[in-house]
C-alpha cells in the first residue's frame, strides 16, 4: 500500500515537471522553431503527463481506499487457505483410516470365521450333550416302564400259576379221591372238631 502512494507521489512530481517546463519553452524565442518541429511531441508529452496524472490519482485512491478491500481480501484468502488445509487434513485422514480399515479387513474376516467356527462347534457340542441327556431320561423311564411291566407280568405269572396249581391239585384230590378217602377225610374232620371242642 505504501508503494501505491509513493508511485502517487512521484506521478505528481513528473507531472509537476513537465508543466513548469512546459511554459518556459513557449515564451523563448529560440525554441519556436523547435517548437513547431515537436509540436506532435507536446501532444504526445500532453498524453504522457495526463496517464501520469490519472495513474498517480488511481495509485493514490487504491492505496487510500482499497487497502482496506485488500485487507479483507487478504483475510478471506488466508481463511480460505486454512478451511482448504483443515478439509484436507481431514481428508488424509478418513483416507488413512479407510486405509488402516481395509489392511484390518482379512484380519477381521478370518476372525469373524474362527468365532463363527467355534460358536458352531459350541453349538454342537451343546445339543450333543442335550441329546445325550434326553436320551439318559429316555432309558431310564423305559427301564423303569420294563421294570414295572416285568413286575406286573411276574405278578400276574404267579397268580395264574397259583390258579393253575390250585386247580391241578384240584383235579389231582378228585381223581384220587375215592369214597373211602373222603370218609375218612370226614371221620378225621369231626374227630378234631370234638377234640377242639373237649379241650375248649
Amino acid at each position: 500500500m505504501k508503494r501505491f502512494a509513493s508511485c502517487g507521489w512521484v506521478a505528481i512530481l513528473i507531472a509537476a515537471a513537465a508543466l513548469a517546463w512546459m511554459p518556459a519553452t513557449q515564451h523563448d524565442p529560440g525554441h519556436r522553431q523547435a517548437k513547431q518541429e515537436r509540436g506532435s511531441d507536446h501532444v504526445t508529452l500532453w498524453k504522457l503527463v495526463n496517464f501520469v496524472l490519472l495513474a498517480g490519482g488511481l495509485g493514490y485512491l487504491i492505496g487510500k481506499k482499497g487497502r482496506g478491500f485488500f485487507r479483507l481480501r487478504t483475510a478471506q484468502i488466508q481463511k480460505g487457505i486454512a478451511e482448504a488445509a483443515r478439509i484436507k487434513a481431514e481428508a488424509e485422514a478418513r483416507y488413512a483410516g479407510v486405509e488402516r480399515r481395509l489392511a484390518g479387513l482379512g484380519a477381521e474376516i478370518e476372525s469373524l470365521r474362527k468365532s463363527a467356527r467355534e460358536e458352531s462347534l459350541a453349538e454342537g457340542e451343546r445339543v450333543h450333550q442335550q441329546t445325550e441327556r434326553e436320551l439318559k431320561k429316555i432309558r431310564a423311564q423305559a427301564e423303569q416302564e420294563i421294570a414295572a411291566a416285568a413286575k406286573a407280568a411276574r405278578q400276574e405269572l404267579q397268580a395264574c400259576s397259583a390258579q393253575l396249581a390250585v386247580r391241578l391239585a384240584e383235579q389231582k384230590i378228585r381223581q384220587q379221591m375215592t369214597a373211602d378217602i373222603e370218609t375218612q377225610l370226614v371221620a378225621s374232620t369231626i374227630r378234631e372238631l370234638e377234640r377242639v371242642q373237649r379241650a375248649s
